[in-house]
This record gives structure tokens, sequence and C-alpha cells, in this order.
């Protein structure tokens, strides 16, 4: 019966949900492998109950299957089982309350202190109002840690020196005000002085929309500047400050900035408010390095650490 039922499944999952035959494949291989698991207990894969099914999976962790292959089975068995309930096959569903192992969240990429120098001694070294654009850029990324969406949006009159802060628009249309450096304020005034360079002639139909952004473009159609155009700057800065330009992104500057305050001693929380992060939990990515930091002070300043 668990063969013709797992048949039955993939025929739906071709005919009403046009899956691919990869996807066909895999699904058949996950169900033949829990079939065979649970009939080496007596258990049919189509009857199994939900303690079957718990057993099935601490099954997996034991043969030390990855977090993701232990997933992509259960979510093989959810779908199975919301077929068999569907179709009359069966009167419940014994994987709707299961949850799989949580797959660890990924270290985020992030560059040395000594690298985002570099990266900011390539841009200096730029003449011109192009240099000074890449430095304002820089110093508002990684001294503000905004997005990159937020970056080439902003507006001009984000930028208020006399308080020291942007005010900056991030997702969900959520206001913020970010602090920035002296160096900060600094570059951006700087590049004030010459961003006309960057507006579209005084005929062109685009002028008006690009002269409300801090960061205008003479050629997009937004008006300001392009996410792409300031990726392949960064990427040809790195390139100019020796860095692999596979390392260096918007996003890793974002990264680098959270991951460079919670090492010099800023909080969780604070981070979290200067990210712009909704929940604290997504700024949890960063907890390594408090975790690191806290090692070093029990050594470094706990009264009973051995002093070498």
């Amino acid at each position: 019966m668990s063969a013709r039922a797992i048949s039955l499944f993939l025929d739906m999952m071709a005919a009403e949900r046009g899956a691919a035959r990869n996807t066909l494949d895999a699904y058949r291989r996950d169900l033949d492998d829990a079939s065979a698991r649970l009939g080496a207990s007596g258990v049919a894969l189509d009857a199994a109950n939900t303690t079957d099914l718990e057993a099935l999976l601490a099954g997996l962790a034991a043969d030390g299957l990855s977090p993701a292959t232990a997933a992509r089975r259960l979510s093989a068995l959810k779908r199975f089982y919301r077929f068999l309930l569907k179709e009359g096959m069966r009167k419940d569903d014994p994987a709707s309350g299961l949850s799989g192992p949580r797959k660890p969240r990924p270290l985020p990429k992030v560059l040395s202190e000594s690298e985002v120098d570099a990266l900011f001694d390539a841009a200096e070294a730029q003449d011109g109002a192009a240099g000074l654009r890449a430095r304002a850029l820089l110093e508002l990324l990684y001294a503000g840690g905004l997005r990159v969406s937020e970056l080439v949006a902003l507006p001009l009159g984000a930028f208020a020196r006399a308080e020291g802060v942007i005010s900056v628009t991030g997702k969900g249309g959520k206001d913020r005000l970010v602090p920035l450096t002296e160096p900060a304020l600094d570059a951006v005034a700087a590049y004030k002085a010459v961003r006309d360079a960057d507006l579209p002639s005084r005929a062109a139909a685009t002028r008006s929309k690009a002269e409300r952004f801090l960061f205008p473009s003479r050629t997009a159609r937004q008006g300001h500047l392009t996410r792409e155009r300031f990726a392949q700057m960064l990427k040809e800065l790195a390139i100019a400050a020796g860095l692999d330009p596979d390392r260096v992104s918007p996003h890793v500057l974002r990264h680098a900035f959270a991951t460079h305050l919670l090492a010099r001693g800023a909080d969780l929380r604070s981070v979290q408010t200067l990210l712009g992060h909704a929940d604290v939990s997504t700024t949890e990515i960063y907890t390594h390095v408090l975790e690191a930091r806290l090692t070093a002070l029990v050594h470094d300043a706990h009264p009973l650490a051995k002093k070498s």
C-alpha cells in the first residue's frame, strides 16, 4: 500500500503542481527511504503515527544527517500526509505537529578593521568629485550601518549637520535617526560642495527628480545612484585596496559596522536600533562577537584569571 500511495502522491505533484523531474525524484528518494526505515520496525509509511515519525526523525539525526537534509525529508513527509488526508486515504495528519531541526544561521561575512581602512584609503586616492562621493558613501555605509537601498535613496534633506544625524526611512516605511561620526559629517559636507557634477544637465527631464537625492545620478531612471552601480564601485575600490572583490559588498560593510561596534563594547539592543531591525533576533547573528568579547573579558579582567 505504501508504494502505491507514494506513486499517487508523485502523480499529483506532477499533474497538479507541475513539479520538475528532479523534484519528483527527490521526493521519491526521501519517501522510499522513510518507508524502508519504518518498514524495518514493522510500520507502513501510509499507516505511521506521530510517534513513529518522531522515531524516524531521531534516527536520521543519529545517522548524522545534516539539519538541511533532515528538514527536506520532513517537508516531503508533510506534503505526503497532507495529500493522504485530502484524498481520504487517512483521517488524520501525523506530521502536522512535527518540526524539523533548526538550521544554524550562517555567520555574517565581515571585513576586519584594517581592511575597511584600506577601502577608505583607496577612496581617498581617487581624484575630484568621484573620490569625494566614494568617501561620503563609504562613511555613511560604515559609520551608519545603512542598508544599501537606504543609502542610495537618501533624500538631500536627510542630512542635518547641526544635529549630527541623518534621517533614514527603512523597511516598512519606518523612520529612524542615525548618529554620524565627525569624519562622516565632514565627508558628506565635502561631497555636497561638488554634488552638482552628478546631476543631469539643466535641460534634462530627470533633473528635478535627481535634485531630491543626496546621491543623484545623471542617467538612472530613479534619479539617484543605483544599488548595482554602488556595488560595482565597491568592487573597484576593493581591487584598488588589494582586497578580494568577492569579499566586498554593501551588505558586508553593514555587517562590519555591527561587528566592530559590538567588538568595541556596544550592546546588542543599541546595535539593533542603529541597524533598524524590528526584532532583536535578527541582530543576534552577531552574538558570536559578544561571546568572544565576554570570553576575553573573563580571561583578562577576572581576579582569579591566571596571569601569564
